[in-house]
């Protein structure tokens, strides 16, 4: 069983809603499978630093994951609003931290998420939210693209949407082929943005700036 000492609980941990947990049976499974696996790698388990990282792992994992706990309509938590906003509305480098679905290691990087109103707004925290809900899921960037995008012209119908991820893959810099300054770029764009050159044209234009 999993035990819970306050002083072992991190930042991440008790900002995390409590319906995003969970269940104690199920962290004591994962706890057990880490105990298993760094067994399997050679380790002592019962040595003092690995004592409790069986636990830390576990409830790391349930923070990493959360994505598949959370609600869309819950995190939008009805934060969209009538507006005569007629331009391209832009949130440009919304942090994001996922885990490849291949090799269960960190990619990194950065999300740009715009799109054209039609009528409709959405509070700005959202945005991010929104890029979290999935990013904290077992991902491939290109699948996180387009759910971001996909997402949001299904909750705000806007003219278009258009999102770019720029993110660093640690399967590809610390195994593999270990190369250590590559940068995977991947986009989605949805209505006006891939149906209208100039629109596209504007969308890019200030991502550069």
């Amino acid at each position: 069983m999993i035990q819970r000492h306050n002083s072992d609980l991190d930042v991440e941990e008790r900002f995390t809603r409590e319906s995003n947990r969970l269940p104690g049976r199920d962290l004591d499974r994962i706890a057990n499978a880490y105990r298993e696996l760094l067994q399997s790698i050679g380790e002592d388990v019962n040595r003092e630093g690995l004592q409790r990282t069986p636990d830390r792992a576990a409830r790391a994992l349930e923070f990493l994951t959360q994505g598949y706990r959370q609600n869309l309509d819950e995190i939008v938590n009805g934060a969209v609003f009538e507006s005569s906003a007629s331009e391209i509305i832009l949130v440009k480098d919304i942090e994001l931290y996922s885990l490849c679905e291949h090799h269960l290691l960190p990619f990194i990087g950065r999300a740009h998420v715009a799109y054209l109103p039609n009528g409709k707004v959405i509070g700005l925290s959202k945005v991010a939210r929104i890029v979290d809900v999935f990013a904290r899921r077992l991902q491939i960037q290109e699948n996180l693209t387009t759910q971001i995008a996909e997402s949001l012209m299904n909750c705000l119908e806007p003219s278009g949407v258009a999102v770019v991820v720029e993110a660093k893959h640690l399967c590809m810099m610390m195994r593999g082929v270990e190369k250590q300054n590559s940068v995977m770029k991947t986009s989605c764009l949805l209505g006006t943005f891939k149906d209208d050159a100039r629109t596209r044209s504007e969308f890019l234009s200030l991502l550069k700036d």
